[in-house]
């Protein structure tokens, strides 16, 4: 498991990039933007792509389907299965303190 970037449920995808002003690396229309914050991917997820309500850390994994199943042993509670979005695999999951982080792969 690794940090793919760090998620943020935006309401205006334009707006926020223009608040962010990092550079954009990937834009899909009015749905995604994943900015440079550097050492780490801002991605910016607009209204159709809510899979959480507040800003979540997203790890990339080979296999979401196991990973879960690995996390929810360990004592996470899944929020949202494992599902197809536009570009990856994923599921959204809560740690045992109440956080929520996504895991997700390339389709």
């Amino acid at each position: 498991m690794k940090l793919g970037n760090v998620l943020i449920p935006v309401a205006d995808l334009d707006a926020a990039i223009a608040f962010y002003g990092l550079p954009v690396k990937f834009r899909d229309g009015d749905r995604f933007a994943a900015l440079d914050g550097g050492g780490v991917t801002v991605a910016l997820a607009g209204p159709a792509e809510h899979v959480t309500a507040s800003a979540a850390p997203s790890y990339k994994v080979e296999d979401v389907a196991r990973t879960v199943s690995e996390m929810s042993a360990r004592g996470a509670e899944v929020v949202r299965g494992p599902e197809d979005g536009p570009h990856e695999r994923r599921a959204v999951l809560r740690d045992p303190s109440g956080n929520v982080f996504v895991l997700f792969s390339p389709l």
